[in-house]
């Protein structure tokens, strides 16, 4: 894998691409765009998350990311804690920096912090600014008026032109409504697929009533939705919303691709697939959001808290290999510390997921001795 000392640097230059016509509009032209909110942005409707893209390797990735760029896909989504996902993005996209739009997000909890991580991911980007900045899923809702605060670090961040516009992220519903409400940010990011709630659908009204951009993360539920046509399918019923999907692999893009070209029509046998998600994975399941983590005793939580589905929405011989009986096992040294719970956004009682999860994996593993020998 490259390190970032091995890789030229291409810093885009912003005076020469305001004096050069973009090329990005033919090759774009035949994939659906929206409007982000008041940024004025017209991003692809099926945009790219770059958090999977750590788990790949720097020259993956690129022939990942320049077959979505030839494409069309315009708009990248990537994090300050996305490990090399930053620096990967740099690496493969910054000769094309005029034909894309980049959102990153900072964990910053005040002023300085939030500064010091935008010019890290603008060194790591090889830009000199993001299209939006965003407060990475904040834990205590920002203070407009702390002139120390990670707030005024993002209207700071704007002011040195680091970022054309500001945006926050979040797991909790009530965050995202006051931020969508209260017209301080010019995007929301949230969950939201065809498994969300009403309150979820409330919030993407509320974000096109104000003008607020809407990206939606999490649209295949972090991997529980096994049929991407559904929820491709719905999300195109959310004029204003843009998911941002996650892909680690060619042949994931390319069925995201086949669905922008080939768009399917929902019927009632797709209605039907949505009826039947929607009771299973109705009531308290993990999103696998990962805010819970690292867990003090080593326990893979995102993984473990939602074994039950996985055993039985995807190919779950991987997981009767003797290095996931160890990982599931490991949940007899929970400690019931409260740190997972005290983490959730979603107020689940982790540590009885954990137990009820491992005991249906034992019953799972007996019923199937002997095809993970």
């Amino acid at each position: 894998m490259a390190g970032l000392a091995e890789i030229p640097v291409f810093l885009y230059n912003r005076e020469y691409y305001r004096k050069s016509p973009g090329t990005n509009q033919e090759r774009t032209k035949k994939m659906k765009k929206v409007r982000l909110g008041r940024t004025g942005l017209m991003v692809t409707k099926t945009s790219f998350g770059a958090l999977p893209i750590q788990r790949i390797s720097f020259e993956d990735t690129r022939a990942i990311l320049r077959r979505a760029y030839e494409a069309g896909i315009n708009f990248f989504d990537t994090a300050r804690s996305y490990t090399d996902s930053e620096e990967k993005l740099g690496y493969s996209l910054s000769d094309v920096r005029n034909d894309i739009y980049i959102a990153t997000k900072t964990p910053g909890k005040n002023k300085e912090q939030v500064l010091a991580d935008i010019q890290t991911s603008l060194k790591l980007l090889k830009t000199d600014h993001v299209d939006i900045l965003q407060l990475h899923n904040p834990g205590i809702y920002p203070d407009y008026d702390d002139p120390d605060g990670m707030y005024a670090g993002l209207l700071e961040a704007k002011k040195r032109g680091y970022t054309r516009f500001i945006g926050i992220t979040n797991h909790r519903l009530a965050f995202a409504q006051k931020a969508a409400g209260e017209g301080k940010f010019d995007t929301v990011q949230f969950p939201f697929n065809y498994l969300s709630s009403e309150g979820d659908i409330n919030l993407v009204k509320t974000c096109a009533q104000n003008d607020v951009g809407f990206i939606c993360m999490k649209a295949l539920s972090g991997g529980l939705i096994t049929d991407a046509r559904l929820t491709f399918t719905h999300l195109r019923e959310y004029e204003n919303a843009v998911p941002i999907y996650g892909i680690q692999k060619m042949s994931e893009l390319e069925q995201f691709l086949e669905l922008e070209a080939n768009p399917p029509a929902m019927d009632e046998q797709m209605k039907a697939a949505i009826a039947r998600d929607r009771k299973e994975l109705a009531g308290n399941f993990c999103r696998s959001c990962g805010y819970c983590m690292p867990c003090p005793q080593g326990i893979d939580i995102p993984q473990a808290a939602r074994m039950e589905f996985l055993l039985r929405r995807s190919p779950y011989q991987r997981f009767l290999e003797p290095e996931w009986q160890a990982k599931m096992e490991a949940i007899e040294t929970c400690l019931h510390c409260g740190h997972c719970t005290s983490r959730c956004p979603y107020e689940l009682d982790t540590p009885s997921l954990l137990r009820h999860n491992l005991e249906d994996y034992r019953q799972f593993l007996a019923e199937h001795t002997g095809e993970h020998k």
